[in-house]
């Protein structure tokens, strides 16, 4: 069972090094804290909040409060939903002139997102092996809001209007999780897609959830996030997160 393990994890890692050699790529760190309650034998409740570093995880990211929902359809199909608030570092932007010269400079600003998500997850089970699919459709937007930016043309800081903005997103993911006998932690790996009428990223994780109670869950994870946007760079992060369940 572990070389059936250790092979399933390398074919769904093996393409992290796809792009990578030709972008620029990034480091940062995710860190969660939530709580989860077990209404029935069918529905769960849950909250969390979230920090993201970027940057080489010199500079803070974005901050997240969330909800969320999950109820038993089947014993092997769930449906979920939730709500996330977030706080984000907006990157800087630059423009130029037809010269090549500077022509305006936006410095990074903090705004808000408000994320609303849906989804669908079956679990098949194969000896101590659990893989589930989940494609999760989420809603993005970005209320409009005023900054700064430079005029280098005239040399002055002017105040500018960062417009309003809204996405829908189809997010696909498979994941392979082991039960390793007599055990409380479970390495795990998983792909996922992220789709907006076109392929936009691709996350790769490798990670263990490690049950120290039944009411103590820790995961620890590795994800590489491949960007199709050549202006985005590709991202290698490390997660630790903490839940109480009760």
């Amino acid at each position: 069972m572990k070389i059936k393990t250790a092979f399933i994890i390398c074919a769904l890692a093996l393409p992290l090094t796809a792009g990578a050699q030709d972008k620029s790529n990034d480091f940062g760190i995710w860190t969660s804290v939530g709580a989860e309650k077990k209404i029935d034998k069918k529905l769960t409740v849950g909250v969390e909040a979230e920090f993201r570093t970027r940057n080489s995880s010199k500079t803070a990211d974005r901050w997240t409060g969330a909800i969320n929902a999950s109820y038993k359809l089947l014993p092997w199909l769930k449906l979920g939903a939730g709500y996330k608030f977030i706080y984000n570092n907006f990157h800087e932007k630059i423009t130029y002139n037809s010269n090549g010269d500077y022509n305006n400079w936006r410095p990074s600003f903090w705004g808000t997102r408000h994320r609303f998500y849906a989804d669908l997850t079956g679990t098949l089970k194969l000896d101590r092996f659990n893989i589930s699919l989940r494609e999760r459709w989420q809603y993005t937007y970005r209320p409009e809001q005023t900054t700064t930016r430079y005029d280098f043309d005239n040399s002055w800081w002017e105040d500018t209007d960062v417009s309003s903005k809204n996405s829908h997103v189809l997010r696909s993911r498979l994941q392979v999780k082991y039960d390793i006998p007599k055990s409380k932690v479970s390495p795990f790996a998983n792909v996922e897609l992220y789709n907006n009428w076109n392929l936009e990223k691709v996350r790769y994780t490798i990670g263990a959830e490690w049950n120290i109670t039944k009411q103590h869950e820790i995961k620890a994870f590795y994800r590489y996030q491949h960007e199709k946007d050549d202006d985005e760079a590709n991202k290698h992060v490390i997660g630790l997160g903490y839940t109480f369940k009760f």
